[in-house]
């Protein structure tokens, strides 16, 4: 009868419990190069888009806001970015901590002869 009531105290805490919302997004964006002409124009462009994701595609606030890569194809450049509240900051922490480090021949290839 104890493990009966010990099982039920159990499930209503679970039940009750509220699970913390965490919020990471990994979202791309792109720009047009054709109009930029320097480095201050390239910064200015993809500072908007990011401020146009934020402000168009994200409905929570985040904390951080990281430029995971870019890349340029034809005229435009993707910009892949990785967003998140501060609950989902500190579970990217936690993931990354937990993450084994790479080795150093991880990925590399010896040179084909």
């Amino acid at each position: 009868m104890k493990t009966f009531i010990a099982a039920i105290v159990g499930l209503a805490l679970m039940v009750l419990a509220t699970p913390a919302r965490a919020y990471v997004v990994e979202i791309t964006t792109s720009i047009e190069l054709a109009s930029v002409a320097d480095k201050d124009q390239l910064r200015d462009a993809v500072e908007s888009a990011i401020v146009d994701v934020l402000t168009n595609a994200i409905a929570f606030s985040p904390t951080v806001v990281t430029i995971k890569d870019a890349r340029v194809v034809a005229d435009r450049m993707y910009i892949f970015l990785v967003i998140a509240d501060a609950d989902g900051e500190k579970t990217l922490e936690t993931i990354s901590a937990e993450r084994p480090a790479p080795s150093d021949s991880e990925g590399a290839r010896a040179p084909s002869e």
